[in-house]
């Protein structure tokens, strides 16, 4: 078995190994890598959307956070076509657990505590943990 790095396993019909084929699945990667993060910015902004949507009754903030819900999971769809399905769904709800936690408090005045940023910051080792394994 051939466990070299650059043989990313891609042969053509006769199978010779196909040029560039770790080169592009280390941009597909990086791809999937940078949705990732925006699917979870989206989280983030549906998250605290709901918010200000007083429960559905305010027409204008119900629309946008719905939208941000829908970009959010389509993002994340994307993502996980490349990226571990496990690792994908933790780092996303990580990214929108922590912006929502200090958009909350940046924004709406949710108290501060030692405990509360440092169980935010596990939650950014844990995420940086998993994209390390990947």
């Amino acid at each position: 078995m051939n466990t070299n790095a650059d043989d990313c396993g891609a042969r053509s019909p006769a199978g010779a190994k196909v040029a560039g084929t770790a080169s592009l699945f280390k941009k597909e990667s990086k791809m999937a890598w940078c949705l990732l993060f925006l699917a979870g910015l989206f989280e983030c902004g549906w998250a605290i959307g709901l918010k200000y949507t007083d429960g559905f009754t305010r027409p204008m903030p119900t629309v946008l956070t719905v939208i941000s819900m829908v970009i959010s999971i389509v993002l994340l769809g994307l993502a996980v076509k490349t990226l571990p399905i496990g690792t994908a769904y933790a780092v996303w709800t990580g990214i929108g657990t922590v912006g929502t936690v200090l958009l909350g408090i940046w924004l709406l005045g949710d108290p501060v505590t030692v405990a509360r940023l440092g169980c935010i910051a596990l939650i950014i080792a844990g995420i940086v943990g998993l994209k390390l394994t990947v």
